[in-house]
């Protein structure tokens, strides 16, 4: 429950969601307080879900909230997918973000996929016969700086929260193209890249089917030109 779950827990809501499992096996940091408003000075050293989740139960009396101190891997993503109606990805960890990717294909349970690095953020809705994250980023160099590395504006982390939240709850209006929200703080610009299902994609091409496994590792923080299908990251 950082950056992006604090924003995304708080917009879905106030949308009426009725049930939310959160799932985060960090505790709160002094540094997190600037971008994760469910978290406060007396936080600091406990579970984010515990802190989340006891904000969350008294400011909405009737959502159901159940906090998971723990971390996704492939021992059990694909099980979370399957109980529950749609994920939202609110990771830091760039493999972690492939990992959930592919659980969605396996499940067909919605995934939205979100990021966000210094001022930029990217945002995706990955659903049933559209294309995943292995359409929109098929290679990744070794030299891009990881969230924690680069740091984060703790405003841009609300905004790409909000916008995860509107993407969650409406789908894609096209079947087989998804629109990667990009958005760029520092100049202000907004565009959609709209991303192809890709014909030879590893992990959703008719046959293919993804391996779960916590061993490859890819980066993909930064956002990619507006070509469409997006075949590499930057």
């Amino acid at each position: 429950m950082g950056g992006l779950g604090c924003p995304v827990s708080l917009a879905l809501a106030r949308a009426g969601v009725a049930h939310l499992t959160i799932v985060d096996a960090d505790t709160v940091d002094l540094s997190n307080l600037h971008r994760q408003p469910w978290h406060h000075d007396a936080d600091i050293g406990r579970p984010k879900v515990v802190s989340a989740a006891e904000k969350l139960r008294a400011k909405f009396p009737a959502l159901s909230v159940e906090p998971l101190q723990q971390r996704v891997t492939s021992q059990h993503v694909e099980a979370l997918f399957a109980s529950h109606d749609l994920v939202i990805d609110a990771t830091d960890g760039v493999h972690t973000k492939f990992l959930l990717s592919d659980a969605s294909v396996l499940t067909g349970v919605p995934l939205i996929y979100g990021g966000v690095l210094r001022f930029e953020g990217l945002a995706m809705r990955i659903e049933r016969g559209g294309p995943c994250l292995r359409c929109l980023f098929e290679t990744a160099p070794d030299d891009v700086p990881t969230c924690a590395q680069a740091g984060v504006l703790g405003s841009m982390a609300g905004l790409m929260g909000g916008v995860q939240a509107s993407l969650a709850l409406r789908p894609n209006a096209q079947r087989g193209i998804a629109p990667l929200q990009v958005i760029d703080g520092h100049s202000f610009s907004f565009r959609a890249v709209k991303v192809r299902k890709r014909a030879d994609c590893a992990a959703c091409a008719p046959g293919a089917k993804p391996v779960l496994s916590d061993e490859e590792s890819i980066a993909a923080c930064q956002p990619p030109a507006s070509t469409s299908p997006v075949r590499s990251a930057p």
